[in-house]
């Protein structure tokens, strides 16, 4: 990534990229070389968003490109800018005009230029865009690599990427900064943390909880919680086949954890830095837990089981219990969770739960500077009995078509009771389809929210 984001401070003989506002397409065109302002009127060029031009010079090589941005407002795309890495030649660019903010070209400039290529030859030389005035680039980079990790690991196939390559990523960032880590499996997970064991207990992949810790043990306290299912066949109660099709994003919780503390690390912000990720493969065999089964969770509770598919708010579950338990300042976990928060917000807008309203005013606000946007959703406490068993403490999955994103939020609150300051993510981990500094295929969403947040609550030592 660093390779295609320089600070060099002579640019001269990079090619400009003029970006252009409807409003001053005018005077732009009548500036522009007779040769260059005949080729973007005979490509019927319009300043309109995201439409490029490549203008020749006289010699016929490459003088200028042109980057619509359409009209000024909210619907305006902040990360226009990361269409371009994939429409360029190879070479040296920069940006000049008006109208976007060099921090968040630079970013969807990097976002732009990732690739996932573990399985086929890399593509084309991507080109180089020198930094704009005042960027900071290393921090730009740690971002957006922080990004690359975690899309990689939710692009990865299964059968490349179960239990243990969740726990191995976790131990090569943990080298990187200097951070400590436990797991926990075995005869210990089915003893401590029944739920993760129960989920897992179908697979030949062991499932197994990983434990990191990072920063001054005196610092306040954030911890993070990812959900780490490698895949998810749903169980007894098993997906249809098209259901399975992206199931190896179901850990696309853990994914978006792993990029969020990779950027705190990276940012050497002012906590104590905790990562939990339960990491279980959900599958069929003759260990499979069953519907109708009771399970006693971590936290004493006991659990019926509605559903086997509903199984990503088990493995939270316990791991939410040992995080409460130390009572951290701030709990935030992240979860490929339900079906119901992308038929309410759709595959772009992630949900998030809290009960402290400045915490959730916080969120918004960094969600909207990191260009990473959420929406809150209820926990509509009357919903709260919607999770009874006539058999148990809770069911995990009950009945009916309502509300489905609010109860299992409300299931995670049962497991976290002494942390107010708590957030439940329930987000996709996934790009349908390509948009500006968006590839189609895996994303973590909110990661660049939560640092955003973080950076601002526990700044970086002076």
């Amino acid at each position: 990534m660093s390779r295609l984001l320089t600070d060099a401070s002579d640019d001269a003989s990079a090619t400009p990229i003029t970006c252009v506002a409807p409003s001053d397409w005018a005077a732009l065109e009548a500036g522009l070389d007779p040769c260059a302002a005949a080729y973007a009127r005979a490509t019927a060029f319009a300043p309109k968003a995201g439409r490029i031009a490549l203008l020749p010079g006289g010699d016929g090589r490459l003088a200028r490109v042109l980057l619509g941005l359409g009209e000024p407002g909210p619907g305006r795309d902040r990360l226009l800018v990361g269409k371009l890495p994939g429409a360029l030649p190879a070479g040296r660019y920069r940006l000049e005009g008006s109208g976007f903010n060099g921090a968040e070209a630079a970013l969807a400039w990097l976002l732009g230029s990732y690739r996932f290529t573990r399985y086929r030859a890399v593509g084309p030389t991507l080109p180089t865009l020198v930094a704009p005035e005042g960027v900071d680039v290393e921090a730009i980079t740690r971002i957006a690599e922080a990004v690359a990790l975690g899309r990689d690991l939710v692009n990865t196939p299964a059968n490349d990427l179960g239990p243990a390559e969740i726990e191995a990523a976790i131990h090569t960032l943990a080298e990187a900064h200097g951070a400590a880590v436990t797991v926990i499996a075995g005869d210990a997970l089915a003893r401590d943390f029944p739920l993760v064991h129960t989920v897992g207990a179908a697979s030949p992949r062991a499932p197994r909880l990983i434990d990191l810790t990072w920063g001054d043990p005196d610092a306040p306290r954030v911890t993070l919680v990812g959900k780490g299912v490698a895949f998810d066949t749903g169980g007894l109660d098993i997906k249809p086949s098209s259901g399975m099709l992206l199931m190896k994003k179901d850990m696309g919780g853990a994914a978006a954890a792993l990029a969020a503390a990779s950027m705190v690390m990276g940012s050497g912000l002012r906590l104590r830095l905790r990562l939990i990720v339960p990491a279980v493969e959900n599958s069929i065999s003759g260990a499979a837990f069953r519907p109708g089964d009771v399970i006693r969770s971590r936290a004493g509770l006991t659990v019926e089981i509605g559903n086997t598919d509903a199984e990503g708010r088990l493995i939270l579950a316990d791991a939410l219990a040992l995080a409460d338990a130390e009572k951290p300042d701030l709990l935030i976990d992240f979860a490929t969770l339900t079906g119901a928060a992308r038929v309410a917000l759709g595959p772009d807008l992630p949900a998030f739960f809290t009960e402290d309203d400045s915490l959730a005013e916080a969120v918004t606000a960094a969600g909207r500077a990191a260009v990473d946007p959420v929406w809150r959703l209820p926990l509509h406490a009357p919903y709260d009995g919607l999770l009874d068993s006539k058999v148990a403490d809770l069911n995990n999955a009950p009945g009916g078509p309502f509300a489905g994103a609010i109860t299992a939020a409300l299931f995670l609150r049962r497991f976290a009771p002494a942390t107010r300051a708590h957030v439940h993510f329930d987000l996709y981990g996934w790009n349908p389809s390509t948009k500006p500094g968006r590839p189609e295929g895996g994303e973590v969403q909110t990661a660049r929210l939560v640092h955003e947040l973080l950076s601002r609550r526990y700044p970086a030592a002076e």
